[in-house]
């Protein structure tokens, strides 16, 4: 799975989302793109979950890119511990997600297909998605 192989800081802070995606928000590699219509954390379990759905019914046709990286470390405390003792070990790594922000891109196949494919990768992501296309005008 995705994780980074080295960190300036092991527990970033939480963060908050807001705005809109500016970079990585206009496909760069393929035909095709999964745009994302929401801000969220997508995990490396569930860009590997889309990965895997977009590949199985594209029959290993094609191209893809996955535009995101899980970079951020998510802590968490074990269960039943007691309040203070700092802040908890590293549990899984996210991606940070805007709107507009593509996901995933593909080329070589048809737009059905594509999109066929993305509608499966997107039940995969706890974000609303839209296909888009580089032959329409955003």
């Amino acid at each position: 799975m995705l994780q980074p192989s080295r960190m300036k800081w092991r527990k970033p802070s939480k963060g908050r989302m807001g705005g809109l995606a500016h970079r990585g928000s206009t496909l760069a590699f393929g035909d095709f793109g999964l745009q994302s219509t929401e801000n969220g954390r997508i995990t490396q379990r569930q860009i590997e979950a889309g990965r895997i759905a977009i590949s199985r019914h594209v029959k290993r046709g094609g191209k893809l890119w996955i535009r995101i990286f899980p970079d951020k470390g998510i802590v968490k405390k074990p269960a039943e511990t007691r309040m203070g003792h700092g802040k908890g070990a590293v549990e899984y790594y996210v991606a940070v997600v805007a709107p507009g922000r593509v996901i995933y891109e593909i080329e070589g196949v048809s737009e059905d297909v594509a999109r066929e494919a993305f509608r499966l990768a997107g039940h995969k992501l706890n974000v609303t998605t839209r296909v888009v296309s580089r032959h329409d005008t955003f």
